[in-house]
């Protein structure tokens, strides 16, 4: 299969994950984002609850309405904010909803749309929810990592204690006459390790934290279901107008190119001949045996671009003897096993026809493989095709790759293409297509 030869060895890391966490980039970027909830929080609620009062106060007068038009834009602008500070800090990239239009133009319109616009109205609700988780996370995150830091690092500032102060160290309980401080090297060292027992566990409880974050991102300020859902078909769409633009401009070419060609060229030969006919019989009889020849060869492409488009024993016998007729034309052994109580709908057995054609193809172009195999079945509402290969491997779904394409086809109709193929092989590449029948 193509193949991508580049190879980079990861870097090795002496320490163990649950020591580095603390340290790590990520556990720094999303206590960041804790300590910005607090003010993003303050800024948002209050937005919210302003412009809304206000807006619901005038609802009696014509301003009301507009105003809390605008209000929930803003709420939207705000949303923006936030969208911006999770992909910074957190890594999580959600995709902007689809800006607010009118059916006509004018302010009414855009005034009805706005309010109609679920989406609008869910980025309020953020505002209103966002605020509490805010200042919880901000004060158990804060909290947490200053008490680690300061405990595991007491052996350093516990001098602090006797020099500034009357105390000889952190004041663990007092009841008005016994005091009991931290003060004395085992004292000291146990506390550093409470410290670092927090220290370790901080990077843990900030990624709870700002998983809830997350659902409150991904829930209340991404667009709809139905609206991503859309976005997705009409993807899919342009996926299918340029592939079948492109199987189009293929049979095409290959009719003018190849069979059209041989046509237009056997007419020609057959119009000497005949011409020749009375004249030289000989080679009247030799050229009608030459276009003979050219007549089977022409059957023979327009037999091959027919398989191409749709083959007649996919339609009449199903995936089994098609998928082994496929086998049988590839330059390795390959092993077939299709196990299908009945047949899918026509429409996704052409696509997995094609797309084991395809693999299969590589595999005689790209693998260097000994022998393959292609075991096809069904699993509930889905159906499964795998094909294997012992070859050099290093095949990869890339841009511009062969596989790349043929994962965007199988995206087209919700199918899935996964490629396992380590360098040095083996190579599996599976592919899951919904059963529609």
């Amino acid at each position: 299969m193509a193949t991508d030869y580049g190879t980079r060895t990861p870097p090795q890391h002496t320490l163990h994950p649950a020591l580095r966490a603390p340290f790590s980039a990520r556990a720094w970027k999303e206590f960041a984002y804790l300590l910005l909830n607090l003010p993003m929080g303050i800024l948002f609620f209050v937005y919210a609850v302003t412009t809304v009062s206000l807006s619901a106060g005038l609802l009696v007068t014509f301003i009301g309405i507009p105003l809390l038009a605008a209000a929930l834009v803003g709420c939207r602008g705000l949303g923006a904010v936030e969208r911006t500070r999770a992909r910074a800090l957190l890594g999580l990239d959600i995709a902007s909803p689809l800006p607010v239009r009118g059916k006509k133009s004018g302010l009414m319109s855009w005034v009805g749309a706005v309010l109609k616009s679920g989406v609008s109205w869910r980025h309020l609700l953020y505002g209103f929810l966002h605020f509490p988780w805010a200042v919880f996370s901000f004060v158990t995150s804060v909290t947490f990592v200053i008490t680690g830091w300061s405990l595991f690092l007491y052996p350093l500032w516990q001098w602090v204690f006797p020099e500034y102060t009357d105390q000889d160290g952190i004041a663990l309980f007092s009841d008005g006459t016994n005091d009991f401080y931290l003060d004395t090297p085992f004292e000291t060292a146990a506390t550093s390790v409470v410290g670092l027992v927090l220290v370790l566990a901080s990077p843990w409880l900030i990624r709870g934290l700002t998983g809830v974050d997350r659902l409150l991102v991904a829930g209340l300020l991404g667009p709809s279901k139905l609206a991503t859902r859309v976005s997705e078909l009409e993807s899919d769409r342009g996926v299918v107008v340029d592939t079948a633009a492109a199987d189009l401009r293929r049979i095409e070419r290959d009719l003018h190119d190849g069979a059209q060609a041989r046509l237009v060229a056997l007419a020609m030969d057959l119009g000497l001949a005949k011409e020749k006919l009375l004249d030289d019989p000989e080679a009247a009889a030799r050229m009608v045996d030459e276009a003979h020849g050219e007549v089977k060869v022409a059957l023979q492409e327009l037999r091959d671009l027919a398989r191409g488009i749709h083959p007649a024993v996919l339609t009449d016998r199903g995936l089994d003897a098609a998928l082994s007729s496929v086998a049988s034309r590839c330059t390795v052994p390959v092993q077939v096993e299709v196990d299908l109580d009945q047949r899918p709908a026509a429409a996704i057995e052409g696509i997995a026809y094609f797309t084991v054609s395809e693999l299969l193809q590589n595999v005689s172009k790209h693998a260097q493989a000994g022998r393959a195999s292609v075991d096809v079945w069904r699993m509930q509402d889905r159906l499964m095709l795998q094909v294997a290969d012992d070859g050099r491997g290093g095949a990869n779904t890339t841009s511009g790759s062969g596989l790349a394409g043929l994962a965007e086809r199988l995206d087209a109709v919700d199918g899935i293409l996964v490629v396992d193929s380590p360098v040095g092989g083996p190579t599996t590449v599976t592919a899951e297509l919904p059963w529609r029948k």
